[in-house]
């Protein structure tokens, strides 16, 4: 089909468009020098990182402003009409300035230039064309390969606005790594949707205090099953005399000791010895993963003593939304 020859087209021109900003890192050393004094000229900053562009390029800046402001460097997007209307009073000589035109030449960008060399603000571009006004005017041109676009008349931007926004998003990704940004930061600033519920931690979701179900060794069987109906998670911990999980008792261990005197035993000829246990500072994420892996429903918190702090069952975990 001619709808889906296009697509395939398309497909391979992305893919040809990334492997071509690949290979250029490695062998243009201007390339791959520019992106490292990117690096470090923005993380050394003491001001904000201020994106700019208009159309496509527009588009892709707001992507980046965004991607970096949710990776630990601040950062916004400034639309270089606005600025030309008061929007530069946002702009100081401590911010650092990514401004992305394909040609170098957008003359909309100009007063943004004019503006930064008045006030010492340092410009890193990104551009396909080294000779350009905007290149030649920024501290750090980040100078990317011509590419062939998707479009077959070679007009509509798509190449070469996935090649901005592949190197917006590596100058994220190392910033991110530069500062040691953490799974707990990352949490600090994706607080909703899915993503912030697979970042919360295990005893965000856990369950503690007086529903925990737990005994001491030396009970008998007949108060283990009523501690498990009652507190209703299917298991019960069996704490020995310093008060460290010892062992649990499931459904599963009740079945495979069913007989007549099942009532009268002790709980610790029932109990399953070392059992599975995670850690409240534990990812949910990582808790769902562990449970995955080992086929279990429910995990006991334990402290670093060993002591039992709370218990965490799989459907906490599906209603905060961690799939």
């Amino acid at each position: 089909m001619a709808a889906l020859e296009s697509v395939g087209r398309t497909l391979t021109t992305a893919m040809a468009g990334i492997k071509a900003l690949s290979d250029h890192l490695g062998a243009d050393t201007a390339f791959a020098q520019s992106m490292v004094e990117a690096i470090e000229l923005i993380g050394e900053s003491q001001g904000r990182v201020v994106v700019s562009g208009i159309g496509k390029s527009g588009h892709i800046g707001r992507k980046m402003a965004a991607t970096m402001a949710s990776t630990g460097t601040s950062a916004y997007f400034v639309h270089p009409t606005e600025a030309s209307h008061g929007d530069l009073g946002m702009v100081t000589s401590q911010d650092v300035l990514i401004l992305l035109s394909w040609s170098g030449e957008t003359a909309e960008l100009a007063n943004m230039l004019t503006y930064a060399k008045r006030f010492k603000v340092p410009i890193v571009s990104i551009s396909s064309n080294r000779d350009s006004v905007l290149a030649r005017n920024s501290e750090v041109p980040i100078v990317l390969p011509k590419v062939q676009e998707a479009c077959p008349h070679g007009l509509a931007p798509t190449t070469s606005a996935m090649l901005q926004l592949a190197v917006g998003d590596a100058l994220a990704i190392a910033l991110l790594e530069r500062r040691g940004f953490s799974a707990e930061d990352f949490k600090t600033f994706h607080p909703g949707g899915k993503l912030g519920a697979q970042l919360r931690l295990v005893r965000e979701l856990a369950h503690v205090g007086e529903q925990v179900p737990l005994l001491s060794v030396g009970h008998p069987m007949s108060e283990a099953v009523i501690e498990m109906s009652s507190k209703g998670f299917g298991v019960v911990g069996i704490v020995d005399e310093d008060g460290k999980l010892a062992g649990v008792i499931t459904d599963g261990d009740l079945r495979r000791h069913m007989s007549g005197d099942l009532l009268a035993q002790t709980v610790e000829a029932v109990m399953s010895r070392n059992p599975r246990v995670i850690r409240g500072d534990v990812l949910a994420s990582g808790a769902m993963e562990f449970m995955q892996d080992h086929k279990v429903t429910v995990l006991f918190l334990v402290d670093d003593e060993g002591l039992p702090v709370g218990i965490l069952h799989i459907h906490d975990l599906l209603r905060a939304g961690v799939v």
